[in-house]
C-alpha cells in the first residue's frame, strides 16, 4: 500500500469527521435555531424538508460536475462553504437570513456527500478490502464532537454564532489544508474508456433500485434520530433542554462504536450478514423509544438505533460503487454514488415531515414505529449488497496500487 493511498485515506477521514461536526452542530441546536429566528412549529417542517430538497439538487449536479472534474476538487471547495453557511445559520438574525443560509447549506451538502462517498468507495476499490465503514466512523466522531460542543452551548446558554465560530474558524483552514492530500482512487482521468461508462452509462435504475430503497429507509430512521431526537425527550418523555440534546450524542457513540468494528464484521461474516443483523436491531431500538416510560429507557432505543443503523448506509454506497463498477468502469461508480446519495435525501425529506405529520396528528410514540417498520424491510433486500463475486478477496485478482488515479495535488 502506498503512502499516496494512505495520507489520502487520513485526508479524506479528517473530511468525513469535519462534516459530522458541522452537521450535528445544525440538527442537535434545531430548538435553539427555532427559538432565534422565532419558526412556528407548522414552519419548521418546511425548513427542515428545504435542506434535503436543495442537497438532493446538489447531488445531481455533482454527477455531472465530475465527469469535467475530479471528485476530490468537488469536495475541496464544497466544505468551506457548508462550514460557513453553518456560521450564517447562527449569526443570522431574520428569517429570510435563515432561509438564505440552510440553501446554501443544503445545495453544498449535497455536493459534499457525494463527492466524499465517492472518494471513499474508490479507495475502497483500491484497498481491496472494506474500509468505507472507517470513513463513517470519522463522521460519527465528529457528529460527538459536535453533539458535545452543542450541549456546551445550551448549557452555558451561549448565542449560536458564539457556538459555531470557533468550529469554522479552527475547521475551516484545516480542511483546506487536508484537502491537499485526496486521492481519486482508480479513477486516473475524468475521462473514461469507450465502453467503460465514464458518464455512468450502463448503470440502469433497476440495477440501483433495491439500494435506493435501503438508504431511502436508512436515512428515515436516521432523520428521526437528528431532527425529533431532542423535541421527542423534551416534549414527549419530560426531559430538560440540556438533557434533550444527549440522545443524539448516544446515538452517534453507538454509531461510532459499530462502525469502527463492521468493516472487520463484513470481511469475516460477509455485508449481507452484517446489514440483515443491523436492520433487525434498528427496528427494535425504534420500538423501544416507542414505549419508554421516560427519558433514560429512550436513551437504551437510541442506543440501539445507532448500533443497528449505523452499517447501513456505508455498506449501500460501497454496493452501488461494486455493482457500477462491474456495469460501467469506475465512471459509471461516481455517477451511481451520486445518484443514490440523492436517496439519502429523499428519506430525510419523508422522514422528517412524517414523523411531525403524524406526531401532530396522532402521537410522537405513534410515529416511531413507521420507521420501525421501514427498516425491517431492508432485510428482505439484503442480498443486494452480496459481492457476487467477492472482488475483494477469495482469491480474486485485487486492483494494483500501481494503476491507482494521482491525487488532487499531483502525487
Amino acid at each position: 500500500m502506498t503512502d499516496v493511498l494512505r495520507r489520502g485515506r487520513a485526508s479524506l477521514a479528517f473530511g468525513f469527521f469535519a462534516q459530522g461536526v458541522a452537521f450535528a452542530l445544525l440538527v442537535t441546536r434545531i430548538p435553539a435555531i427555532q427559538d432565534r429566528y422565532g419558526v412556528s412549529d407548522a414552519l419548521l417542517p418546511a425548513f427542515l424538508a428545504a435542506v434535503p430538497v436543495l442537497a438532493g439538487a446538489g447531488s445531481v449536479a455533482t454527477e455531472r460536475l465530475v465527469r469535467r472534474a475530479r471528485p476530490s476538487r468537488v469536495l475541496r471547495w464544497s466544505q468551506p462553504v457548508v462550514l460557513l453557511s453553518l456560521l450564517g445559520v447562527g449569526a443570522g438574525d431574520r428569517v429570510a437570513v435563515l432561509a438564505v443560509a440552510l440553501g446554501v447549506f443544503g445545495l453544498a451538502v449535497g455536493a459534499l456527500d457525494a463527492s466524499m462517498n465517492m472518494l471513499g468507495v474508490s479507495l475502497q476499490r483500491a484497498y481491496g478490502r472494506s474500509i468505507m465503514l472507517g470513513f463513517h466512523a470519522a463522521y460519527s466522531l465528529g457528529g460527538i464532537l459536535g453533539a458535545s460542543l452543542a450541549w456546551a452551548g445550551a448549557h452555558w446558554d451561549l448565542a449560536l454564532w458564539v457556538s459555531y465560530l470557533p468550529v469554522v474558524v479552527v475547521l475551516l483552514p484545516a480542511t483546506l489544508v487536508g484537502s491537499r492530500w485526496y486521492v481519486d482512487g482508480d479513477r486516473g482521468g475524468v475521462a473514461e474508456a469507450p465502453g467503460k461508462g465514464g458518464g455512468g452509462a450502463g448503470v440502469g435504475f433497476r440495477l440501483l433500485l433495491p439500494l435506493c430503497l435501503v438508504m431511502t429507509f436508512a436515512y428515515i430512521g436516521d432523520s428521526t434520530v437528528s431532527n425529533w431526537s431532542a423535541k421527542y425527550l423534551q416534549d414527549v418523555l419530560g426531559s430538560s433542554e440540556q438533557l434533550a440534546t444527549v440522545p443524539y450524542n448516544v446515538y452517534m457513540v453507538t454509531t461510532l462504536v459499530g462502525r469502527a468494528v463492521g468493516d472487520f464484521g463484513v470481511r469475516r461474516f460477509g455485508a449481507v450478514a452484517v446489514v440483515r443483523a443491523g436492520a433487525v436491531v434498528a427496528a427494535v431500538g425504534f420500538a423501544v423509544v416507542a414505549g419508554a416510560p421516560g427519558a433514560w429507557v429512550g436513551m437504551l432505543g437510541f442506543t440501539l438505533l445507532g448500533l443497528g443503523l449505523c452499517v447501513l448506509v456505508p455498506q449501500t454506497f460501497a454496493a452501488a460503487g461494486r455493482l457500477a463498477t462491474d456495469a460501467g468502469g469506475p465512471g459509471a461508480s461516481d455517477a451511481a454514488v451520486a445518484r443514490l446519495n440523492v436517496f439519502n435525501y429523499v428519506g430525510f425529506l419523508i422522514g422528517s415531515p412524517l414523523v411531525g405529520a403524524l406526531g401532530d396528528a396522532w402521537s410522537y410514540r405513534g410515529a416511531m414505529l413507521v420507521p420501525m417498520v421501514l427498516v425491517l424491510v431492508t432485510v428482505f433486500y439484503a442480498r443486494s449488497f452480496d459481492a457476487q463475486p467477492d472482488r475483494y478477496g477469495g482469491g480474486h485478482e485485487r486492483p494494483r496500487t500501481a494503476d491507482v488515479g494521482r491525487g488532487s495535488n499531483g502525487l
